[in-house]
């Protein structure tokens, strides 16, 4: 499957047929960028490789860069006269998840987990085509000055995937070392037409809510369970039972997800005669309000603790929050203005709509309601999405029609998510130079 060859419609590929002329030359390097980043991708937090090769080539392009930031954040500005400022954002990090295509490219990478052992890593996500795009564009921008004014900051974001890079960046003073934004843009890779881009009406992403619950015992023999506290048991039981809080304990119209994500219960040490002295449930909430994720949380907490009491000997039972993210949502206006950009620059057939996911995202911290905790406010924001499903991936999707292809195509996190390297980029690069050209104020002259 080798996406890379796929090739883009003409307009695109003859910049002299476009609205961005020498869109064309900038996709080579980009490319080369955004292999070397699938090649050598990083876990959360580790991202030292990665953000050394966006600071450096933002650095080439005469931006002021500022490295380290909220962990190995990167934070670049250009200042061109008086204007708006905007803000493009793209994320460093990678998943600990072994790749499984067959392009020469894949990631053979290991990298330490949370508990120190090694683990594959995998641009599963997309992230590293949303830096090579960020990258391509901000050299664009740096070198057409004329085309616009105003100061463009470009942000590479650590820990997307642990929901902690925009927070650290804010707390180690992003928008105070940097001009604050009055606009933030980002795009998101999905699996869809690559060529095409696509604009929610309402929210994009839900927001989300993870826990870690832990339940405690003394231990004892498994074949005297009668007199000893199972954690297990209350744990598995709390699991079975959270699928009916979004079932049985929320409004229909109300989209909510309730998932246990995983269940460890003693060590490797442990034979099948011992009872674990505890069991740690982590379960994710997705949902479109805050009320909503409030209200779901809460009967985590009550499911858990019914479970545990109903034992004739009862587990202690704690939760913890390990993350919380707000709903992405763009903001009407700048989304219109967006949306037009994108529809002149690509047609319209090649600009659709999007209906509001449960993947989550720590983008809306950057934007109004995450940056007015840090003394900034009337940040507004656009997000959209990136089609990168190439004509050859999707000849080979199994399936007779549109619906059944996209049911069996590879999604983000799969190991085997590969976007079409050509069309996603240039159509991405392409996105975001149109976009903060939108909202960037417009050239003298």
């Amino acid at each position: 499957m080798n996406s890379h060859r796929d090739r883009p419609c003409a307009a695109l590929d003859d910049p002299s047929r476009g609205p961005l002329p020498g869109l064309t030359t900038l996709l080579s390097p980009a490319t080369e960028l955004y292999l070397d980043l699938h090649r050598h991708p990083e876990l959360s937090g580790a991202e030292v490789r990665t953000a050394a090769r966006f600071a450096d080539w933002l650095e080439a392009d005469g931006f002021r860069v500022l490295r380290g930031v909220g962990g190995h954040g990167v934070a670049a500005e250009l200042r061109n006269g008086d204007g708006p400022t905007v803000l493009l954002r793209a994320e460093l990090d990678a998943l600990p998840v072994a790749e499984d295509t067959d392009v020469p490219y894949a990631s053979t990478a290991t990298g330490a987990g949370p508990d120190g052992r090694l683990v594959p890593v995998m641009h599963a996500c997309g992230h590293d085509a949303h830096v090579a795009c960020a990258a391509a564009a901000a050299r664009w921008l740096a070198e057409r000055r004329d085309r616009w004014r105003g100061t463009l900051v470009v942000v590479g974001q650590p820990a997307e995937e642990t929901l902690s890079g925009a927070r650290a960046m804010l707390e180690e003073g992003l928008y105070d070392r940097v001009t604050p934004p009055d606009v933030v843009l980002a795009q998101h890779t999905a699996p869809f037409p690559a060529g095409m881009v696509a604009h929610a009406d309402g929210p994009v992403l839900a927001g989300s809510l993870s826990l870690e619950v832990l339940f405690e015992g003394d231990g004892g023999h498994a074949a005297t369970p009668h007199l000893t506290t199972d954690p297990l048991l209350a744990a598995a039981g709390t699991a079975l039972r959270l699928p009916a809080v979004a079932a049985r304990e929320t409004d229909p119209a109300e989209r909510l997800v309730v998932t246990a994500s995983s269940l460890r219960t003693g060590d490797a040490a442990h034979t099948g005669n011992v009872i674990a002295t505890s069991a740690r449930l982590r379960v994710t909430v997705r949902a479109f309000s805050e009320a909503g994720l409030d209200r779901a949380g809460a009967a985590v907490a009550r499911v858990a603790r019914a479970e545990a009491a109903a034992a004739a000997l009862p587990p202690r039972v704690t939760l913890a929050q390990l993350s919380r993210s707000g709903v992405t949502v763009s903001d009407p206006d700048v989304t219109a203005a967006v949306r037009a950009a994108h529809r002149a620059a690509f047609g319209a057939t090649r600009v659709s709509g999007w209906p509001a996911t449960t993947a989550t995202e720590d983008f809306p911290l950057l934007t109004a309601a995450g940056a007015r905790l840090h003394g900034h406010s009337g940040i507004r924001a656009a997000y959209w999405m990136l089609g990168t499903v190439g004509p050859a991936q999707w000849a080979a999707a199994t399936g007779t029609g549109a619906a059944e292809k996209f049911r069996s195509l590879p999604g983000n996190h799969s190991p085997r998510y590969l976007p079409s390297v050509r069309l996603t980029l240039q159509t991405g690069t392409a996105a975001l130079v149109t976009a903060a050209l939108a909202r960037l104020g417009p050239a003298h002259g």
